[in-house]
């Protein structure tokens, strides 16, 4: 890993729809550890549900369960048709088992569907990574939308609610639940009012949730980015914010996909058997009070 080359910055650019397209970005996420190609077995047998598994975090995330020796499954928007497609045949090659689900998460009856499409084609679920979000920034909160106000709150909350519902009932003692939070939760972000809220609600609940679940021997716990390629940025940002990107944290640079992984990867080992409530900060050396 510390052979391998970031870019400090990238060049300034837009999409007009969200969820974004990776295919459509330049230069292209980094998703993958140079070399790193065998399988340590650390997440051998589990099935891990990861939602946003298309592209940016979710596909680093995916890739390196299945290189730990999980099974996958990845949920996503219609629009991220391609890119998961992408993901697919890469695990194809690299002999994992994959299973692509594609639909709406802020649906409550899709996340059922998920739960039993998952137990139908793997028998169980050990991991549940909540990493789908958008986000719609504006200057004033006066130009927040109601639309766009439930629209953030749909996706980056009550999904997260909904299937995490659906999926308790079939975790047992030694699976866990892992959240993407943001260092927008810790910080606030004057652009971000929504959907640091957001965040901030799935702070908390991660929290709630892992006291909730203790006695039963289930972890939940939390990933708290900070500027990370993915499309999100291009589809959210102006031309003029993506090209500064990452660049005032103290690290100088944006961070990749790739360097979120191993994060995962831990909270979903038995590494981390003695930690739940807590949130592992991936952010280019930014100091937060927790």
């Amino acid at each position: 890993m510390s052979t391998q080359s970031f870019p400090k910055k990238v060049v300034g650019q837009t999409q007009p729809v969200q969820p974004g397209i990776e295919s459509q970005m330049n230069p292209l996420p980094i998703y993958e550890q140079e070399g790193y190609q065998v399988q340590t077995g650390k997440l051998k047998g589990k099935v891990a549900i990861v939602t946003g598994g298309d592209s940016g975090i979710g596909r680093a995330v995916a890739l390196a369960y299945v290189k730990e020796g999980a099974k996958v499954v990845l949920v996503h928007h219609p629009r991220e048709g391609d890119d998961v497609r992408v993901v697919k045949a890469h695990i194809d090659d690299l002999g994992g088992e994959v299973l692509l689900i594609e639909g709406d998460l802020t649906e409550p009856n899709f996340t059922s569907e998920i739960v039993a499409r998952t137990l139908e084609k793997f028998g169980a679920i050990n991991v549940l990574v909540n990493n789908a979000a958008v986000q719609f920034p504006q200057k004033c909160i006066t130009d927040i939308t109601d639309t766009d106000l439930h629209q953030t709150f749909a996706v980056n909350y009550f999904a997260t609610f909904y299937l995490t519902r659906a999926v308790v009932p079939h975790l047992t003692t030694g699976d866990c639940i892992i959240n993407t939070t943001s260092v927008t939760a810790y910080e606030g972000n004057e652009q971000l009012l929504d959907y640091s809220s957001t965040k901030g609600a799935l702070r908390t609940f991660t929290q709630s949730l892992a006291l909730n679940l203790a006695k039963k021997g289930i972890r939940v716990n939390a990933v708290a980015p900070g500027p990370i390629w993915t499309p999100l940025i291009p589809a959210s940002f102006d031309k003029e914010h993506v090209a500064k990107f990452g660049t005032t944290v103290p690290l100088g640079r944006l961070g990749q996909p790739v360097e979120l992984a191993g994060a995962y990867v831990l909270l979903a080992s038995t590494d981390a058997s003695y930690m739940s409530g807590t949130t592992i900060h991936v952010n280019g050396g930014t100091i937060t009070d927790s």
